[in-house]
């Protein structure tokens, strides 16, 4: 190789230009083989650019610079000299090869050698010569929009004004005759749009940049100009399109659609004020609604005979745009509708069978453009389309956008039947599960499909987020319509979410059944709402009576409720799991009307109660300590609550239970702590039963809380069924929070509280004193607003001694700190703090176990 390579450099430098063509062939050769010839880069630089040579060998000494990467010792004046000199060399090709290596030169270079070059820039720009524009636009679409220019034009006014010159001559270019300039220019324009719109980072320079208040200020100021351009010239641009060959058309799309859309939602006036803030001068456009529409409808006039073509990607580029502009104040339902079938057609082409995550998404982003019957229609092949997606977090978007779509479209139909409109068949939740696949799924006990307990966390979560209050609307975009929609059906009161709701809680009925292999989230969920629509309706009093004041649908739901309480009592007979047996059992007991059963059924097998007891039997007596199936601390401390709480409540139940207790105390099932337990659960029952009037002791009101949720501890469970809930539930709820609580985007922060929205906050560490002694413990906490549950994170710090101990915390379904041992003083000290903390914290959490270093 240094053989060769000493060849090369001694052919470059001779004077005879045909060895030198063929030596820089060769290295051309070498470096596209993957050898490293960045030796020559230097003598090519020296003999070829900076000296007398022909254009063809300047050309390809221009090429092989841009393949190699260029040492600093090579970027002096002489190097940046013959680049200037080259841009106006008699042959254009010369002059597009010097511009095209402009890209490549580092920051610190580019404002000394842009300003010098302007003149010739700009005469690049308007060269007769196609190669040499059509450089010039390429090279600048890949300059321009890069971070580290746009703050070095937020400091230099002269380069500021060259670029704003270069952004006005790249628009114009849209109309050049040229097709592959034209296409260029719109692929420029597309470039800038898209780095203001995404704010992302660029990496065409490798640089590492966080955009200020100036570059801001300075990429806003070029996207308004285009953006005026395009919307002043669109029907001319419109028709420079329709003459472009059919592969440069797609790169046309995306600028037409965004300067659209910009105008007609009124961004363009917000970018405006970014790019001059302070300018009281700066009005909004006079354009009126109807001239904003009328534009809209040329473009998408224009676009939607290409919806049918043969090539994909065009189908699929001009489907979404056109979902874009759907979503303007004015947008049409039928072109969404136009935009999604065509999209769907593209799902059994096998050319874009890699693009099916792409596709689902952009379906299921934009259903709520569509009317009532295109989203119900939907459903069913949108549930089949899903299930076959590989990544799991592309179908836990898909199912939240079609959850919440569902629930949408169910609010929205059934407040239009309130106010007389006729009933649309099919928008109920319950449609959801009416595909043959869905509903086997739904209803077999054995299946290892994950989808459907997918589709059943989706679904409860999205029911939760309808109990939440609606984020107020400041602008009008994408979650207007769904908002909208939303609050016209919960317009008459804020307990119409529970209505589609119920319909969830009795379809999904069956999942109480599953055996998931140890999973519990989607069965979690499921009761947690049934839970929470119990205590919402008070099921402990009975049905309420219209002489109580409860109006028809009060009544309709709360019978509703307590027949689905009965059948899942009955159902209690199949679970073969006791952690879900106990789990259903809390879920029931706590809020089921005991004083409602008929006393003469009171020896009746088939007796709800009865049904209860028995099942409660079989937890305390239950050996298997299986991890799959049971979680025995949990289980049988959640049985001896439950036995608390009902004994309380029934006299009858009272009397049924002490003697399971009783039995339970005398058997080896139970260990030391669950006997103190159980005595002291028979305490309970005892004095309640001798005064009545004193009930609260044993016994309190339902809270609606459902105390099995999963906690983010650091410490958990080592089980994989427990690790795939975790799992699960982490991209449930990040779905749900994405979709339903988005974070607001920059562009939204910067209209309503300006710069200083963009920087951050460094979290504050609080140190907490626990003792007289120089110990303290660093806390802090993790809220989960979904499940309203805190997660504490505890480190006790001591600084006097340095030994190691071991602290075992050990918390219980009921709060109570069965044991917790310490060897130095300072945990002495600190024991009571830490268990006050954790009961109040960790009420009701399942079993875990903390150590502490000291």
């Amino acid at each position: 190789m240094d053989l060769l390579i000493a060849q090369i450099t001694t052919d470059l430098r001779s004077s005879d230009a045909l060895r030198q063509s063929s030596a820089l062939l060769q290295a051309l050769q070498q470096c596209a083989a993957g050898r490293d010839v960045s030796a020559l880069a230097r003598t090519a630089a020296t003999e070829i650019l900076s000296a007398p040579s022909s254009a063809v060998c300047k050309r390809l000494a221009l090429d092989l610079l841009r393949a190699l990467p260029l040492p600093p010792d090579l970027l002096d004046p002489l190097l940046l000299t013959s680049l200037r000199s080259d841009l106006s060399f008699p042959d254009p090709d010369v002059a597009a090869s010097s511009i095209a290596s402009f890209p490549s030169l580092p920051s610190h270079l580019l404002p000394s050698l842009l300003s010098s070059a302007h003149a010739d820039i700009a005469a690049a720009l308007s060269s007769p010569a196609e190669s040499l524009r059509l450089a010039a636009v390429t090279s600048l679409s890949s300059l321009l929009p890069r971070d580290d220019l746009a703050l070095m034009c937020s400091t230099n006014p002269s380069l500021m004004a060259h670029a704003t010159t270069w952004w006005g001559r790249l628009a114009e270019l849209a109309l050049d005759s040229a097709d592959a300039v034209s296409a260029g220019a719109f692929e420029a324009l597309a470039r800038l749009f898209q780095e203001l719109e995404g704010r992302r980072m660029s990496r065409l320079a490798g640089d590492k940049l966080v955009d200020g208040e100036g570059a801001l200020a300075v990429r806003a100021q070029w996207a308004a100009d285009a953006i005026d351009f395009i919307w002043s010239r669109r029907n001319m641009l419109i028709a420079r399109t329709m003459v472009m060959p059919v592969e440069s058309f797609r790169v046309t799309v995306y600028p037409l659609v965004h300067a659209a859309k910009m105008v007609a939602s009124g961004v363009v006036n917000t970018l405006r004020r970014i790019a001059k803030p302070g300018d009281t001068t700066i009005a909004d456009s006079v354009e009126s609604s109807a001239e904003k529409l009328v534009g809209v409808s040329d473009i998408v006039s224009h676009l939607l005979p290409f919806l049918s073509s043969l090539d994909p990607p065009l189908v699929f580029e001009v489907g979404i745009n056109m979902l874009a502009l759907a979503d303007v104040p004015g947008g049409k339902p039928e072109w969404a509708s136009a935009a999604i079938i065509a999209i769907l057609t593209l799902w059994d082409r096998q050319e874009f069978s890699s693009m099916r995550e792409t596709i689902v998404r952009a379906v299921v982003t934009n259903l709520h453009l569509l009317d009532l019957g295109m989203q119900v229609s939907l459903f069913k092949r949108l549930l089949q389309m899903v299930r076959n997606l590989r990544a799991e977090s592309d179908r836990m978007h898909a199912l939240a956008c079609i959850c919440r779509t569902a629930l949408c479209v169910d609010l929205f139909a059934k407040e239009s039947v309130r106010r007389g409109q006729k009933p649309v068949p099919g928008t109920d939740v319950i449609s959801l599960f009416e595909d043959v696949r869905v509903k086997e799924d739904l209803n077999s006990v054995t299946s290892k499909n994950l989808f459907r307990e997918e589709l059943v966390a989706s679904l409860v979560e999205s029911c939760f987020q309808l109990s939440l209050p609606l984020p107020e609307l400041k602008n009008s975009g994408t979650e207007s319509r769904v908002i909208g929609a939303l609050a016209y059906g919960t317009g008459y009161g804020a307990l119409n979410w529970t209505e589609p709701a119920l319909d969830v809680v009795e379809v999904c009925r069956p999942c109480v059944l599953w055996d998931c292999n140890g999973r519990t989230y989607a069965i979690d969920c499921y009761l947690k709402l049934l839970v929470r629509l119990c205590h919402i309706y008070d099921t402990r009093g009975g049905v309420k009576t219209i002489k109580a004041g409860a109006s028809q649908d009060q009544i309709l739901n709360e019978t509703r409720l307590r027949n689905l309480q009965l059948q899942l009592i009955r159902d209690l007979r199949e679970i073969h799991t006791p952690r879900i047996s106990s789990r259903l059992i809390w879920a029931i007991s706590e809020h089921f009307d005991l004083e409602g059963l008929d006393p003469l059924l009171a020896d009746d097998p088939e007796d709800p109660l009865n049904i209860i007891i028995s099942n409660m039997h079989k937890i305390l007596f239950n050996t298997d300590s299986s991890a799959t199936t049971s979680n025995r601390i949990q289980d049988v401390q959640a049985v001896l609550i439950c036995a608390q709480r009902l004994g309380a409540r029934n006299a009858r139940a009272g009397q049924l239970l002490s003697k399971e207790l009783e039995e339970f105390r005398a058997s080896t099932s139970a260990d030391s702590v669950t006997k103190h337990q159980s005595r002291y659960v028979l305490q309970v029952i005892k004095y309640v039963t001798n005064h009545p009037d004193n009930r609260w002791v044993g016994v309190g009101d339902a809270t609606g809380d459902y105390p099995f949720s999963h906690h983010t501890l650091t410490v958990q469970f080592s089980e994989a069924s427990a690790a795939q809930d975790r799992k699960l539930e982490g991209l449930v709820h990040k779905a749900i929070r994405e979709l339903w609580r988005p974070n607001p985007s920059q562009l939204t922060l910067l209209q309503t509280k300006g710069i200083g929205a963009l920087h951050k906050e460094h979290p504050k560490a609080c140190t907490l004193t626990g003792s007289s002694d120089p110990c303290y413990i660093e806390a802090y906490h993790l809220a989960d607003p979904t499940d309203g549950r805190i997660t504490l994170h505890l480190k006790i710090l001591n600084l006097t001694e340095l030994e190691l101990n071991r602290v075992d915390i050990r918390v219980g379904l009921s709060g109570a700190l069965y044991y917790m041992d310490g060897f130095s003083r300072t945990v002495r000290h600190l024991r009571n703090l830490v268990s006050q903390v954790l009961l109040q914290i960790c009420l009701y959490s399942t079993y875990y176990s903390f150590l502490m270093k000291i």
